[in-house]
This record gives structure tokens, sequence and C-alpha cells, in this order.
């Protein structure tokens, strides 16, 4: 009949678009009534590996495995791919998905249709079976197996190859042969002994070292007055055993035979029909672990955990719920749910069945193993408990029918592990806890549980360690919680150990878990680790997991990008993020933003821990960093290079091996060095006493925007005086050169000129003496810099001079512009104003011949200033304008500052007060080049405009603000000026 197999009418599906399978015989499938197209032998045999997964995900590994064993093909993991992809194409959308690094058949498409497996069904049927026999009820139990049994055709998985095919056919031949052997017991029971004969007798032929078949044999053969051949039989059965085997029939079968020499009258006729038992009370398993006394916090969690269960157990509930909680060792997961199981007991008062799966371990608890502990903790008798993992499946279920019962399955491996033990029945619910997040777990509310709040984790540690002890030591309280990283588990062994020794004080723990080398072994009190805890799930790692773990773990930053992670593993992006996003599963990394990835600090410890233990060889954590400082480097250097076009500092810096990311749009390569500010900076810091170190300088130097920028300075200064430090020490010229080149740009933005001169000087002799030209001239740019700030504009111009040889020299003429602009800035201060314009001018037509972008704003930044103090003030107003709008487009927050000080200095001098006001407060609310004395002088400024506006009182808070400043951070002459000002003679 058109191929399709013989099964029973009720599940053959309406004449709809819905997918069904079979296994019990060929591998096929329909969309309704047309048959679908399966492929190759070795693509049906992928199905068939899908199918008999039920729903879960199968690695591409294991399917290699399963296709080919031991010899796989070279090509293997490319025709599994192929075979997926076929298959997709033919079966509905949402049905073969890719998932973990593996696929899984779902059997509910993206629809909502669901579909059918004739394996499935007959389990359902057997189960049903089963519980109708238990009931007394023979008849139905015999009809629900004959159904069962119909739905085989032929030889099961017939032609599909492999070794997983191999062992899935004898398994389910086997299970056949016992639905088979239950199904004709339960004839024998009857009284159709008769009828059974000959089925028995085909079947003993097949399959001779039965012994349970030829036992019915013997049993029907009597029953029908066939004594002799019953015992002829048993003779058969004695002599095949011990010729083949060379054993004895088993004790059963003996007895059996000795009844029927003593014609035993119980043997004559069937066992009476079992009457339906009278139901004895259901046991009432309460399995809860105790909960903890100082439970603490969470009441966000347990509030949205306690909803769900009390959802679940309403009378009205219409499915089972199911809650899962994950997240890393030792954040508190069974702590929370055991305590939420607790409160939610009345709600469930035929019982609750608690168990740990030691999924976290190396020997996860068997599903089946659970099942049987569960079933007999509800009451049934070790000799109903069946043994295949599905049959214990269908009882348990069938046995909480009715009931509601609280399931705590705690420290699941995976969800796999989960679904044979989930209750499946409206009015119970389970609580499942696991590292790996739960998302192929079909309808479960998913809870990913965060370490606690720094309040929380202090208040767990002030129950544990008492309020008197914690009160006088509040900050150190508050740094032992931060070192633990406020991690439940953590805390509560630190808090432990200084409970049980009265003698230390709080700061004492907290000086021993300041050292970073030992924080982690100071964390274990008895049996309770830190260490030990993250030991068991980095032990359940694939080797590439665990690779990515370690080396990932050497990176100092905040985070990392997934870019950045795939050159430290040297690893196509794909396949990295594969392996992250794993990571994330197991809950080891945490996913800080879409592409961002980071760890806890302890797991963090942890991480390099197992690099310096495991990684080999141990030159690959070197390796890896250099990679990760490679494209650091050479990325930073392009985004230099897109927003200064011409400008060689590029060609000057170390060479890369590994690449860096291209940048075609300059907001996107913006928004890449700002995003990446903390995880670049920690690099360069991490490089300092390395032979990485130059790299290391010159990716500080090509990322000096992030100084400019006003938001990354402090992190910015800090990193650049710990290079000047490293090189020093490395007693490399080359490097110190550089490294105080980006350190007096740093002293620069911040208005520190007195340091400022001293750096540049340092850098100009270090640059001279290793011959680096590019250094030379921008240290002797920033050293005119630094006398132009100090009025010296005389002395400055020489050094400007300098520059501009050197850079037309080595030719960049970009940077030849910038000393241009100073060039003419200190003609201004030495009252040559014609001059003066007449260079910014060459200058801004040098950038823009160039087609510079960030650095042209430095061209109308400086002709600006000079035609304002020619009284241009109009031009001199667009000029500013033009700069102001690429200074803000290029985020240069301190040089937008600066540009709305300049134009409130137009503004003053062409008597405009609101317009100089409202740009000097834009100036201060944004800050400025040059710290605290420019803000001194932004102050200043501000308050002529607000005197000549009539608001004295204003202007004379800004001027004593100003004077203050000046005062801190030098600036005689302008603290002069200002308390000439603040003297009301002068003011009037």
């Amino acid at each position: 009949m058109d191929g399709v197999p013989r099964v029973p009418e009720q599940w053959r599906p309406d004449d709809s678009a819905a997918l069904r399978f079979s296994v019990l015989g060929p591998v096929r499938a329909w969309r309704g009534a047309d048959s679908l197209p399966t492929g190759s032998p070795q693509q049906r045999a992928l199905l068939a590996a899908l199918l008999l997964r039920e729903g879960r995900t199968a690695t591409a590994g294991e399917l290699i495995d399963a296709l080919w064993g031991e010899d796989p093909p070279s090509q293997a993991l490319a025709a599994v791919r192929t075979y997926a992809s076929r298959l997709r194409k033919v079966l509905s959308p949402g049905v073969l998905v890719s998932e973990s690094g593996g696929y899984a058949v779902r059997l509910t498409d993206e629809s909502g249709v669901g579909a059918s497996l004739d394996l499935a069904l007959a389990q359902e049927l057997a189960a049903d079976a089963e519980k109708a026999k238990t009931t007394g009820d023979l008849c139905h139990a015999r009809a629900l197996l004959n159904k069962a049994l119909s739905l085989w055709d032929g030889e099961v998985l017939a032609s599909v190859p492999g070794p997983y095919a191999e062992t899935q056919r004898a398994r389910l031949e086997e299970w056949r042969l016992q639905l088979v052997e239950s199904r004709l017991d339960m004839d024998l029971e009857q009284g159709c002994h008769a009828e059974a004969i000959s089925e028995l007798t085909a079947l003993t032929a097949a399959h001779p070292l039965r012994e349970r078949l030829r036992e019915l044999l013997m049993l029907a053969l009597y029953r029908s007055g066939r004594q002799a051949e019953a015992l002829a039989a048993y003779a058969d059965t004695r002599r095949l055993l011990a010729d083949e085997l060379g054993v004895d029939p088993r004790p059963g079968l003996q007895e059996l035979q000795q009844r029927i020499l003593q014609a035993d009258p119980r043997l004559a006729e069937p066992s009476a029909p079992l009457a339906p038992e009278t139901a004895a009370a259901p046991v009432r398993p309460a399995q809860l672990p105790a909960t903890v006394s100082d439970f603490t916090g969470r009441s966000s969690f347990v509030t949205e955990l306690s909803e769900v269960l009390a959802a679940a157990s309403a009378a009205e509930g219409q499915v089972m719920a199911v809650s899962a909680l994950a997240g890393i060792g030792g954040v508190g997961k069974t702590t929370l749910a055991v305590h939420v199981a607790h409160r939610a007991r009345s709600a469930f008062p035929d019982g609750q069945l608690y168990v740990d799966l030691q999924g976290a371990g190396s020997r996860a608890v068997a599903p089946e193993t659970v099942l049987g502990a569960f079933l007999r903790a509800l009451g049934t008798a070790d000799a109903a408990i069946p043994d295949s993992l599905e049959e214990r499946a269908a009882l348990y279920r069938s046995t909480l029918d009715g009931r509601r019962i609280l399931v705590l399955l705690d420290n699941a491996r995976d969800a796999a592990q989960v679904r044979p033990l989930l209750p499946g029945m409206e009015g119970c619910a389970a609580l499942v806890t696991s590292r790996m997040r739960m998302v192929d777990l079909a309808g479960a509310h998913l809870v990913d549980l965060d370490v606690m709040s720094p309040e929380e984790a202090l208040q767990l540690f002030t129950k544990i360690v008492g309020e008197e002890r914690v009160a006088s030591e509040r900050e150190s309280a508050l740094d032992v919680v931060a070192a633990c990283g406020f991690l439940p588990l953590a805390i509560r062994i630190a808090a432990s150990r200084l409970a049980a020794r009265r003698t230390w004080t709080v700061s004492v723990l907290a000086a021993k878990l300041a050292d970073e080398r030992r924080r982690l072994d100071e964390l274990q009190a008895g049996d309770l680790a830190v260490k030990a805890t993250f030991e068991l799930g980095y032990g359940q790692l694939e080797p590439a997991q665990a690779r990515a773990f370690r080396l990932l773990g050497l990176a100092d930053g905040p985070d990392i990008s997934l870019a950045a992670a795939a050159a430290m593993l040297d690893l196509p992006v794909e396949a990295t993020e594969d392996l992250l996003e794993s990571l994330v599963d197991t809950s080891l990394l945490e996913s800080a933003a879409p592409g961002r990835y980071r760890y806890h600090d302890l797991v963090r410890l942890y991480a390099r821990a197992c690099a310096e233990r495991d990684e080999q060889p141990p030159s690959e954590r070197a390796a890896a960093m250099s990679r990760m400082l490679d494209f650091y480097l050479a990325t930073a250097a392009g985004v230099y290079a897109i927003e200064r076009p011409g400008d060689r500092l590029v060609d000057h810096l170390e060479p890369t091996e590994y690449p860096g990311l291209r940048f075609t749009d300059g907001s996107a390569a913006l928004d890449w060095l700002y995003n990446e500010a903390s995880p670049l900076l920690a690099c360069v810091r991490q490089s300092a006493d390395t032979d990485r170190l130059r790299r290391a300088v010159d990716l500080l130097w090509a990322a000096k925007d992030l100084t400019e920028s006003g938001a990354n300075s402090h992190q910015y200064e800090t990193t650049a005086r710990a290079m000047c430090d490293a090189t020093r020490i490395a007693g490399d010229a080359r490097a110190e050169g550089r490294a105080r080149t980006t350190f007096t740009n740093v002293l620069l933005v911040s208005g520190r000129i007195q340091q400022a001169a001293e750096q540049a000087q340092l850098a100009m002799d270090l640059a001279a003496s290793a011959e680096d030209a590019m250094a030379m001239s921008w240290a002797a740019n920033d050293r005119g810099l630094t006398l132009m700030h100090q009025e010296q504009y005389a002395d400055g111009k020489p050094f400007f001079e300098r520059a501009i040889e050197g850079y037309a020299t080595i030719g960049n003429r970009p940077l030849e512009a910038l000393s241009l602009c100073n060039l003419s800035r200190a003609h201004l201060g030495m009252g040559n104003i014609a001059m003066a314009v007449e260079i910014a001018q060459r200058a801004l037509a040098a950038y823009l011949e160039i087609g510079q972008t960030l650095r042209l704003a430095n061209g109308h930044f400086t002709l600006g200033i000079a035609l304002t103090r020619a009284g241009r003030h109009t031009e001199a107003l667009s000029q500013f304008s033009d700069a102001l709008s690429v200074f803000g487009s290029h985020r240069q927050r301190l040089w937008e500052g600066t540009t709305n000080f300049r134009i409130a200095e137009v503004h003053l001098a062409a008597r405009r007060p609101a317009q100089a006001a409202q740009h000097a407060e834009q100036a201060l609310a944004l800050g400025c080049i040059g710290g605290d004395r420019m803000q001194g002088t932004v102050l200043t400024l501000l308050g002529r405009a607000l005197t000549m506006l009539g608001q004295v009182d204003r202007a004379r808070v800004c001027w004593r603000e100003a004077l203050n400043l000046y005062e801190q951070h030098g600036g005689a002459a302008q603290a002069e000026e200002v308390r000439a000002l603040l003297t009301p003679a002068t003011a009037a």
C-alpha cells in the first residue's frame, strides 16, 4: 500500500500537512499522505540517529561516530552538514535544527504542528498497557500491546548503515521480544494457551536460546493437555544450552519442569482474572533537603519562582510548570531552589521529590536510576519497576497522574538528563538547577542567577560572622565580599573561616584575600572550596572549550570582544563564537552584550591557574597574548589612519603578524576605539614587562585619541605612566621615547605644563639617541607647545620649526600642518598677527589638500584664533563653527569645550556678552584641553560676560573659583588678574 507502514487507525494523521516518521522498519517520512524522500542510506542513518535521540541534540562528532564508527572518511564533517542541509529542505521548517555545534529533530515545527514517530507511539502504548495490567484489565492491556507491536514493519532501521544503527536495531528488537513475551504471558493468563502454541513454536525456533519463550511454550503445551511435548521442549532446551553455552537452564525453567512432572494442579488452569485491588493510601514523599537558616536576599527571584509554582499548583492549572535556574558554581542555585521549594510545600500536598543529579561531575546520575528511586519513593514495588528508561518514564508519569507533586532536580547536566524526569502532568511542577542554561528544555521558565548585590553580600557575611565584629570594620567587610566577587559560596567560606577564628579581625581576612594569586587557596573551609566547584565545571569541557576557557582568562580587560577573542584563540570568528556561546551555556563565561564576553572575577583567576597548569606548550600563553596585542595594534593603526588620511605615523609603528579589523566608515572606526578602550589599555599594561613592550607602546601611541576624548583620560594616563616606567627599566630608548611622548600628550591635555615640558625634553633626548625620526619630530612639537603655554613664544618657535622640518623629511604632511598651526600660535604670542594669519591659512590649505578629517578642525581652530586677534570677528566665528562641527562628529569632547571657549572670546570682544556667557558655560560643561588652569581661564571670561550683563554676584563667584584653581595649579599672572577683578574698585 504505497509504502505506508501498517499502523493503528487512530495513529494515522488527518489528511493534513503534519509530519510522520517511522524507524520500526525502513526509515521513512511523510507529510500527510505524501511520502518524502529521505535520501541515501547514510542520510537516512543521520535522520534515524536524530529521531532516536528523542529531541536531544547530537554533536557533529557523535553523528560521525554513529554513521562511520572508528573509520570515518576524511570529509565526514562536510558530509554530515550536507545530509543535514538536504533533510532540512525536505522537512518542515524548525524540525531539523542546528544548535550547540550539532543537530536535533524537534517533533513540533515552527508553526506549532506536531510530528509523530512510530517508536514514540509504541512507547506510549506499552506504558498504557503496563498501567492497565497493574489495574487488572488484561483485555485492554493485551489490545494495547497488540497495537504497539503492529507498528513494527519488518526489520528495524532496515538497510540503514553504521554502528549506531546496528546497536539500536538490536535494542529495539530486544524490546519488541519483551513486549511479545509480555503479551503472550497475558494470553496464557486469560486461557488462550491453545491459540498461543503456534506463535510460541515459531518464536522459539527463531530465538532458540531465549528461555522465557521456552517457558511460555512449555506452559501452553501443558495447559493444552500435551504434557509429553512440554517435557520434550524442556529436554531440547537443556540440550541446546549445554551444547551451545555449557550451562544449565535457569532455576525458573527447572522448577516448571518439576511441577509438570508432579502434575501440579496450580499449573492446570490460568490464574483467575485479577480483581481491581482496593487502592492503598498513596505514599507521600517529603525528600527536600533542609533550607539554610541564614538565607539572605534574592527576594525578586523568590517572588518570581514562587509565582510560577503557585500558578502550576492551582486547581485550574493547565500545564506542568518547569523552572530552570542556571549560573556558575557557587552562585547559590541549590540554596535558592530549596528555599523556594519549602515555601511552596503546601501547594503540593502529595509530596516533594528531590535528587542531586551530579551533573557537574564526571559521573552524572543516569535518568533510569533516578526514576527507579522516584518510583520506589512513590510506593511502587521493586518487582513492578521495569528495566528500560522509556518504560520507567512512562510508569513514573502514570503514577503521578492526578497527584500534585513538586520535583526538585538539582545539579543537572543538561536537558537530556532532565526530560525523562519531568512529571508531565498538570498540577505538578519541577524546579531544575544546572550550570547549563536549559535553552533546549521546551516550555521551561529560565532563570539566570547572578552573583549577589553588594548589599546582599554584606548581609550574608554579617549573618555568619556577627553584627558586632562587622560593624566596627565595615570597609574591610566590603573589601572581603568584593574580593569574593559577591559569589555566595565564596562569601560563606570566607565568613565561616573568620567566624571560627576569634583572634582574626575582618581586616586580617581582607588582607589575606587581597593577594589574587593566593585568593582561591584562601577560599576553602572544610569540604567547601571555590576552586573545587569551578574544577567540576572545567572538567566537563571538551578540549577546544577548555583551551578557550584557559586562554581567554589571561586577558586583563573587563570584557573581551568576539574579534579579540578570535585573535587570542587563532580561530575564525564563527568558530570562536560557537565556543564562547557554549561556555556561556555552561555558566563559566558571561555574555556581557552581543559580541562581548566576560568572566566572573574568581572564575578568571581559576582560568589563569588552569592556563598555567594545563596549557601545553606553555609558550602558547604568550603566543595568545601576542596575537591579541597584534590585533589591537593593527586595528588601532587602521582607526588612526582613517581619521588622519596621509598621516604616516602608522608606517613607523612596530610590525604585526596577526591582522586587525578594517573599517571604511570613520564613525564605525571610532565606535570600535571607544568601545574597546578599557580592554585595549589593559592589553597595553599587561605587555609592560614582556618582549611585547615596543608593540604595546606603539598601541598606546596609535590610540592617542582616547586621552583627547575626555572619557578615557584617566585610564590612558595610568597606562602611559606604567609604560614610561617599564621602558626605563627595560633600557629601551626607542620605546621609552615614544612612551614619554604619549605621557606628554596626557599632561598637555590636562594642563600640567611644567611636567609636560620635562617629559617632552626627555622624549626628545631619547628619540635622538635612538634615531627615531618620527618620535623626535613629535617631541619637538610638544616641547614647543609647553613653552607656548608658558607664554615663552619666542623660545617655542624654533621647536615648531624643527618639528616642521622633521615631518617634511619623513613625508608626513598632516603632522607638518599641525606644527604649522602651532607656529602660527607662537607668532600670535609674539605679536606677529599678520604672519600668524598667513601661517594658519597655509596649515588649513594643507589639511584641505590632504583631505584630512579630524585634524582639519585644528586648521579651522588655529585660523579662528588668529582672526580673532586680527579683529576679524565674523570670519573667526565661521572658522570656529567649522572646527566645532568636526570635533563634535569625531567625539573630541575636550576640543569641543575649548572651541566653545574661543567662540565665547569672540563674542565678548564683539560686545555680545549673552552669547559669550552661553558658550563659556558650554565649555565648562564639556571640559577643555588644558585641565584646571584652562577651566580657570574660562571662568574668568564668564565672569567678565556676566558683569557686562549686570550679574555681578554671579561674576564674583566665577572669579573666586578661578582664583582658587590658579592658586592650586599654577598661573601667578592669571591669579593676579583675577584678584584685581575681585577688588571692588577695579571690578566696578
